[in-house]
């Protein structure tokens, strides 16, 4: 078994999902959002994430952290403040010892809906139908997270993942 972190970094709020991995698919476990408060600098916010991080780093003991990648829209700005939140997120990882990786936006739409041009309630109705929460109203940042983590868990490495699935076997 092998639990993932699954993060969509954003500089006001940020989504979090918790799967868990097994040789019988993946398992919802957690989700929810980080609400920074977008009043205070952005160091104040990067400590906020770096709380938080532990927080969950410590509530669910993740084997493995994946983490949206960033793309560059329309303000570049956004792109580098939200930089700094990934890179709080990433380093939490690795201070813990924890396998860390990152994923395209478009690689994460295509390995949830089969198309990396879908639209977010698309990922979402497809989250929900992967992890067995058709009934539930997820945020859309709590949603994307938890694509990242069923990213993660079906394009791992046999070196990571699977080398844990091989234990319960």
């Amino acid at each position: 078994m092998s639990i993932v972190l699954g993060i969509d970094p954003g500089s006001r709020i940020a989504g979090f999902g918790v799967v868990e991995v097994t040789a019988q698919g993946e398992r919802h476990i957690d989700h929810g959002v980080i609400r920074l408060n977008e009043t205070l600098p952005i160091w104040e916010r990067l400590h906020e994430m770096h709380q938080a991080m532990e927080q969950l780093i410590s509530s669910y003991r993740p084997n493995e952290l994946a983490v949206e990648e960033i793309f560059l829209g329309k303000n570049p700005h956004s792109a580098f403040v939200l930089g700094h939140i990934r890179g709080v997120c990433l380093e939490r990882g690795v201070a813990h010892g924890m396998g860390v990786f990152q994923y395209a936006a478009r690689k994460i739409k295509k390995s949830i809906t089969g198309n990396g041009s879908a639209k977010k309630d698309q990922v979402q109705f497809m989250v929900g139908q992967l992890l067995g929460l058709e009934n539930l109203s997820l945020p859309m940042d709590a949603t994307d997270a938890l694509a990242v983590a069923i990213t993660h868990a079906r394009h791992a490495t046999p070196k990571t993942l699977l080398a844990e699935i091989g234990r319960e076997l």
